[in-house]
């Protein structure tokens, strides 16, 4: 049976304290020892186990863990500290929104020019379609000129692997350093990945692709135009969506 964006958003909301409660009950939790091992702790060394539930969403991470070990640390040594985003499906072709902003949000970290910046806006529907244009929201990439095409591919083909390492690990202290994709569709099924692995994965043939319906594949990664109906700051974002089940 598969879920709503809604049902998927709570249920992943849900499921990130359930991850956050196995990683505290790690004695009794063959899960969560699982998981630990294979982030390459030895359990006979590990003393305590603190896990919460991020707060907010500008991060990418969604369970932040603080383990203490038995060996003694040198002097100014912090005890390891984990991120983990937790990935929720529902169906095995189920695609997640990774993530959704307004144009200018990305403008400094890709150093974006005006030129890619007026076409990534005429996309996702910040401006105003030419005239022409088969949607009255936004345009399509194949309603582009050939040059103002090849100009957009070039640029998204040469920061491909940052544009998806931004929005798969993202940036700063609170990074994610591990994928954990868990689906509940048939019993309990999961999947713990450094999130490296989980980048090269989405990242797929590292190709740049315009489909004929005039939208952009970016490897696995999918780069649409997110509408929104509430409110103007809701609407005419980019929005990147994914199926986390490819990480199995």
């Amino acid at each position: 049976m598969s879920m709503t964006g809604s049902e998927i958003a709570k249920g992943g909301n849900n499921n990130e304290l359930e991850v956050a409660d196995k990683f505290n009950n790690w004695k009794k939790d063959s899960d969560a020892q699982k998981w630990l091992e294979i982030m390459m702790y030895d359990l006979e060394e590990i003393e305590s186990v603190n896990a919460v539930k991020f707060g907010g969403k500008s991060y990418k991470s969604d369970v932040f863990i603080q383990i203490t070990i038995k060996k003694k640390l040198k002097d100014g040594e912090p005890e390891p500290l984990e991120n983990i985003q937790v990935k929720l499906v529902s169906n095995d072709k189920g695609f997640n929104q990774v993530e959704k902003k307004k144009v200018d949000k990305y403008i400094e970290n890709w150093h974006i020019n005006s030129e890619i910046e007026n076409l990534l806006k005429l996309y996702d529907g910040e401006l105003p379609p030419r005239n022409g244009s088969r949607d009255s929201k936004r345009m399509f990439v194949d309603e582009f000129t050939q040059e103002e095409q090849d100009k957009l591919k070039s640029f998204l083909q040469k920061n491909m692997i940052m544009i998806i390492s931004d929005v798969i690990r993202g940036r700063g202290r609170f990074a994610a350093e591990w994928t954990l994709v868990i689906n509940k569709s048939d019993g309990y099924k999961w999947r713990l990945i450094a999130v490296n692995e989980a980048i090269s994965i989405y990242a797929g043939d590292c190709q740049v692709k315009f489909t004929d319906k005039g939208n952009i594949h970016l490897g696995n990664i999918t780069l649409q135009r997110k509408g929104g109906d509430n409110g103007a700051d809701s609407a005419n974002m980019l929005q990147f969506k994914a199926n986390p089940m490819i990480l199995f």
